[in-house]
């Protein structure tokens, strides 16, 4: 089964791929990182008086914000606008316009939160009316009394947005433990099982004198889940039940080497009452989750259970999705490093390559390189990219290359042609629809000179690096890339390489970006090329990939092929 990730990214004032919380029963709405109204709910239209049609698009603050007398409110003066631009829980009271044009009095809470992997920030906007209780989440979403209905349900949906918005397990953790930490409880105790049934303390934080300390003398490999044990986070760990816990549960004899790890717990960290809650994915329970007061008077009560057991089921499922992705890059990148060949040893010459997979795709692509010997003794080398970012690219790319070497092998023809052949058949017998590719041979001369001949279908061009810094692209020998249907005449180019010099082939990866434009790609890389010329070609290779790269990680995979030569050209071994 294949799947697919449609990525979208919405300008300020569109569509936001954020969907209400259908149990989210207040009046509610979605703000932009532009202040656009993006989705409203059927209790903000009701509440407020306005039609979503009518509301999304617009500006929040000049459509809503008023002053007690009706006025436009200063951006300045206006607490929600600045709750908004700070990204911060924040709750209040303020005069908001409604559709007719009449005034009203509202409280409002504001939440941050993440629409989509990889997309921009949201706010959620909360409002009711003074026949509804008042929030009283404090500004900095401090320790407070226990939450409101209306501030539970905000949690949920914040947990929702902020948890299923990233596909890295530990991301989803540090975002559960500023969610719930001091906002619940003063303590937060995560414990997963492994892959391989182990139980590992991943996460101890405190909440104190308002920072998140981290205790990691708390953390680490816990004993094993006994079968029996009536004990709370034992039950948890097996998905039995949730339980709210004090010191007094674990002052008998322990009957586990967990319990006395859980008694040494509340020892060290003072907590006088926790609740302690399964984390359950879709299969298979995944951990616990302890919450625990230990300088709140109060203590945790059965409806702070029920909630910490909705947030668990939240953060069950962003784990398993989490778990299943790297899952799958595992697996692509076992099949990619096998996909891609070792290098060959070429007595005179050093090789060196590199592959880096785009980070948003499946660590699989259709960017390869390859290095072998014809029957000759003669070197080919090809690098090339056919188009995809997934796994029927890899699979693609293995097909190409196994027909380039199939003729390379049996045709004694120049490069040309065997890309005119590979041309004819890549897309009947591979089924690929587009790829660019240079190929080429190298050969060594009498007089010991190293030849290289090579030809270009539509691939970004060689670049040749001389040792005293001088930097070209080998742009000769160019001609359409592969599989467009269409007939083209290949030519072939041929150059004596320089003494010392580096010979880089990489894909376009490495040269383009959604920031900056090919050409931009290619200046900077040959400027970096020549600076380091006079680096050990794995040192070359490592450092270009580095600093020609944009700035941010790259959105493409990357392939490199670099090649020196000698110092001097010993005559060829008869």
């Amino acid at each position: 089964m294949k799947d697919e990730v449609v990525e979208s990214e919405p300008g300020c004032g569109e569509a936001s791929s954020l969907e209400l919380p259908s149990r989210l029963g207040a009046a509610a709405c979605i703000v932009d990182d532009c202040g656009m109204i993006s989705a409203v709910n059927v209790y903000a239209e009701q509440l407020l008086g306005l039609t979503a049609a009518g509301a999304v698009g617009k500006d929040a603050h000049d459509l809503l914000h008023r002053d007690a007398h009706g006025q436009p409110l200063a951006r300045a003066q206006c607490r929600v606008e600045e709750a908004v631009l700070a990204r911060r829980t924040q709750a209040g009271r303020g005069w908001f316009e409604q559709g007719d044009g009449s005034l009203t009095e509202l409280s409002w809470l504001i939440i941050p939160c993440v629409a989509t992997w990889d997309s921009g920030a949201d706010t959620l906007m909360i409002f009711h009316d003074q026949h509804t209780e008042s929030f009283t989440i404090e500004e900095d979403a401090g320790v407070g009394p226990t939450l409101s209905e209306l501030e539970r349900l905000a949690l949920l949906a914040q947990t929702t947005t902020q948890l299923t918005s990233t596909l890295d397990s530990d991301e989803a953790l540090r975002r559960l433990v500023r969610l719930v930490v001091p906002r619940l409880a003063d303590w937060v105790v995560v414990d997963l099982i492994t892959e391989v049934g182990e139980v590992e303390r991943v996460i101890v934080v405190h909440y104190e004198d308002g920072e998140l300390i981290s205790r990691e003398d708390l953390e680490g490999p816990m004993p094993p889940v006994p079968e029996e044990s009536p004990m709370p986070l034992s039950r948890a760990l097996r998905g039995a039940a949730s339980t709210l816990v004090t010191p007094a549960t674990y002052q008998g004899p322990p009957d586990s080497g967990i319990a006395m790890e859980q008694r040494r717990l509340f020892e060290v960290t003072g907590m006088h009452s926790a609740a302690i809650a399964p984390i359950r994915g879709v299969r298979d329970v995944l951990g616990a989750l302890t919450l625990g007061r230990s300088k709140r008077p109060d203590g945790m009560t059965p409806a702070d259970l029920s909630l910490v057991e909705d947030i668990t089921r939240r953060t069950g499922l962003a784990l398993d999705n989490a778990r299943l992705y790297q899952r799958q890059r595992k697996v692509a990148e076992t099949m990619q490093r096998h996909l891609l060949p070792q290098l060959p040893s070429v007595p005179g010459l050093q090789m060196t390559a590199r592959y880096v997979p785009s980070p948003d795709a499946s660590q699989v692509g259709g960017d390869w390189y390859d290095v072998f010997t014809l029957a000759d003794g003669t070197t080919a080398l090809a690098i090339g990219d056919v188009v995809g970012h997934d796994l029927d690219a890899a699979a693609g790319m293995a097909q190409v290359r196994s027909i380039l070497r199939a003729y390379a092998w049996t045709h004694h023809e120049p490069p040309s042609a065997i890309l005119n052949r590979l041309d004819e058949s890549v897309m009947p017998i591979a089924g690929v629809s587009m790829a660019t590719l240079v190929f080429g041979t190298l050969e060594q001369a009498v007089d010991g000179a190293w030849q290289l001949t090579w030809t270009s279908a539509g691939h970004p061009p060689p670049l040749l690096v001389t040792h005293d810094g001088q930097a070209r692209y080998l742009t000769e020998g160019h001609g359409l890339l592969l599989s467009t249907g269409l007939s083209s005449t290949r030519t072939d180019a041929h150059i004596t390489l320089p003494p010392q010099s580096t010979l880089v082939f990489y894909t376009d990866g490495l040269v383009e970006s959604r920031d900056r434009s090919i050409d931009d790609g290619l200046d900077r890389l040959r400027r970096h090329a020549a600076s380091l010329a006079h680096r050990p070609l794995a040192a070359f290779t490592d450092s270009l990939l580095e600093r020609a790269r944009p700035e941010r990680a790259n959105d493409d995979d990357i392939a490199i092929l670099a090649l020196r030569t000698p110092g001097a050209h010993p005559p060829p071994e008869v």
